[in-house]
């Protein structure tokens, strides 16, 4: 895909619905007796493989048009063996969370993902999930996919209170929901507080779950009912959107119903920090998740420091928040984000090389970067990595460059935002 400089931004667009949150319904959903509709499911990549694995797992599921998902649940315990290997694709979503849900069930299976998933760091479930007596481990014997889940049969799942030495989403809601099948309450407490749709989406499903500063804790074995949800525009989706109208001079862009869970909008109080005028509007509550529309206008932007509790409510937005810290005046430090070495790429050192090449001063740090912004930016081939969050964040990046910017491997893209660049476009 080959970028290049635009005039002004101006109008109306809504994203697609949240990644997080369409996993979440879909594995809900499946678990639920009766049925689940789900309205503007996000279909992606990472999303239609959470539909595969669960089809596999003997759920029944329509794709319907205008993103419409029917579930049809059967209950905690109506997961079925599959007749193969799980293949997760590039999710690191459903690879961690479904592993959780798997170790409760009374058979056994094998769950993989591409070549860049069995790279990924599958050690920090796999501990907490053998605490609880389950049976899972790395084919490899390397802490990595392919992961092998003997089922608990009788024996069944112990409840634990697990203190994850990070926060992470992905955590936390694998030993949640592994803890639905336990004999005892489980807890996870985490170092800072992570994205909460587990929590809120189990509650509206029926769970009984307590939330405690940083401590979730659900009750086992509850009987969860199928309902109704819309899903929120994906406020990651967003970022991008925001970045460029922040950016690009003469920009106004509002972009309706996006979800601005407190834990997600870490990138809205950066680019406030930064300068950057954002207004909320029509700020209202759906599903148990807030929703509003995002007005946007260039701005000024000045250089910060990003570090400590933020980090976690904006760790897939870093990305494109070094491309704006390219046209903020003075310097901007991203710290405590170490997080982004493990990610579909290693996203510290392809963000810096690459931006680095397009004639940004930057410099990479073990758990983040520091950018002097001012420098005036030229197009040049961009190595995604296949990561969808880089492509999209040299889009942007583009669109201010001198030049042409050309994006190899553009269609990684589709695993989070099918229509990206024809959403640009328009």
């Amino acid at each position: 895909m080959i970028v290049k400089r635009t005039g002004p931004l101006k109008g109306t667009m809504t994203v697609p619905g949240d990644k997080s949150i369409s996993h979440r319904a879909i594995m809900l959903g499946a678990l639920s007796e009766g049925i689940t509709e789900i309205n503007n499911f996000l279909m992606g990549e990472d999303c239609l493989s959470t539909i595969s694995c669960f089809r596999r797992l003997g759920i029944s599921i329509e794709i319907a048009g205008n993103n419409r998902v029917t579930v049809h649940g059967k209950g905690l315990d109506g997961l079925m063996a599959p007749n193969d290997v799980l293949d997760v694709g590039n999710s690191g979503t459903t690879i961690r969370l479904l592993s959780g849900i798997l170790c409760g069930q009374k058979f056994s299976s094998v769950i993989t993902g591409d070549s860049s998933i069995q790279q990924r760091p599958m050690g920090r479930i796999i501990t907490p999930l053998n605490q609880m007596g389950a049976d899972i481990k790395s084919v490899s014997e390397n802490q990595k996919a392919p992961l092998i889940i003997n089922g608990t049969h009788f024996n069944g799942l112990k409840g634990i209170h697990h203190h994850s030495p990070v926060a992470s989403a992905q955590i936390k809601s694998c030993v949640l929901l592994a803890g639905l099948y336990a004999d005892n309450e489980t807890k996870v407490t985490e170092p800072a507080l992570s994205r909460n749709h587990t929590e809120l989406m189990l509650s509206e499903f029926g769970a009984s779950v307590t939330v405690n500063n940083y401590t979730a804790s659900v009750l086992p074995r509850p009987r969860l009912t199928g309902r109704k949800i819309r899903v929120p525009g994906d406020i990651s989706s967003a970022a991008y959107f925001i970045a460029a109208a922040l950016i690009v001079p003469n920009s106004e862009l509002r972009i309706e119903k996006v979800g601005i869970n407190p834990t997600r909008d870490g990138i809205i109080n950066v680019c406030r920090m930064m300068g950057g005028d954002i207004n909320l509007e029509n700020i209202r509550k759906d599903g148990g998740e807030y929703v509003a529309d995002i007005l946007v206008r260039h701005s000024n932007l000045k250089g910060i420091e990003i570090c400590g509790s933020i980090i976690p409510t904006l760790i897939d937005e870093i990305p494109i928040i070094a491309v704006l810290s390219c046209f903020a005046e003075g310097k901007t430090i991203i710290k405590d984000a170490w997080e982004l070495r493990v990610k579909e790429s290693d996203r510290i050192e392809v963000m810096v090389r690459n931006l680095s090449n397009m004639g940004a001063d930057i410099t990479a740090t073990e758990d983040g970067m520091i950018i002097n912004g001012g420098r005036t930016l030229h197009g040049t081939v961009i190595d995604s990595k296949k990561d969808h969050r880089i492509a999209m964040s040299f889009a942007v990046a583009g669109l201010v460059a001198d030049g042409e910017t050309n994006i190899i491997d553009d269609e990684c893209v589709n695993i989070s935002y099918p229509g990206f660049f024809e959403a640009i476009a328009q």
